[in-house]
């Protein structure tokens, strides 16, 4: 059995976070992320890498719901590209 090679990946934002995932052998290709304003003021942020981007864009068609049922003031979705890095 073939073993794979184990990589880092890394996300940046829009905003300037970077977000490095691994050592994994996963062939995750995007990051997305949500972040919430709350009523109270607070913020919320939810995240996660998938294997496509159509697979992160499909985790925006919940957000409606999402929002509607948490309580949110409003939310940002965002997914980038990750890239290979060597940490």
């Amino acid at each position: 059995m073939a073993r794979r090679r184990k990589r880092y990946l890394t996300a940046t934002m829009a905003d300037g976070y970077v977000k490095t995932i691994g050592p994994t052998a996963d062939p995750f290709t995007h990051y997305w992320r949500v972040v919430a304003d709350l009523e109270n003021g607070r913020t919320e942020v939810f995240w996660g890498h998938t294997r496509s981007l159509a697979e992160a864009k499909k985790k925006r068609t919940a957000l409606a719901e999402a929002a509607r049922m948490r309580g949110w003031k409003n939310y940002a979705f965002e997914v980038v590209e990750l890239v290979e890095s060597e940490a």
